[in-house]
C-alpha cells in the first residue's frame, strides 16, 4: 500500500510540474505579442519543465547562453 501512494504522489506531482511548466511557457510566449515581461517568464517556464525534460534542460542551457552574448554584447557597445 505504501509503495503505491508513494509512486501516486510522485505522479502526481510531475503532473502539476508539467502543467505549471507548460503555462508558463504558453503565457511567455503569448507575451511576445501582448503587454508582460515575456524575457523573464519564459525562462522560468523552461526551468520548470527542466524539472523533468530533458530538451526542456537543454533549450534552457540554450537561452541562458544567448542571454549571456547579449548581454556581453550589449556591454562592449558601451564601451
Amino acid at each position: 500500500m505504501h509503495h503505491f501512494i508513494v509512486k501516486t504522489l510522485g505522479q502526481a506531482r510531475r503532473l502539476v510540474v508539467i502543467v505549471v511548466g507548460f503555462t508558463l511557457l504558453a503565457g511567455g510566449i503569448a507575451m511576445i505579442v501582448l503587454p508582460g515581461p515575456a524575457l523573464v517568464v519564459i525562462p522560468v517556464g523552461l526551468a520548470v519543465l527542466a524539472t523533468e525534460f530533458l530538451w526542456a534542460r537543454k533549450l534552457l542551457a540554450t537561452v541562458k547562453q544567448r542571454i549571456e552574448r547579449w548581454k556581453n554584447g550589449k556591454n562592449h557597445n558601451r564601451v
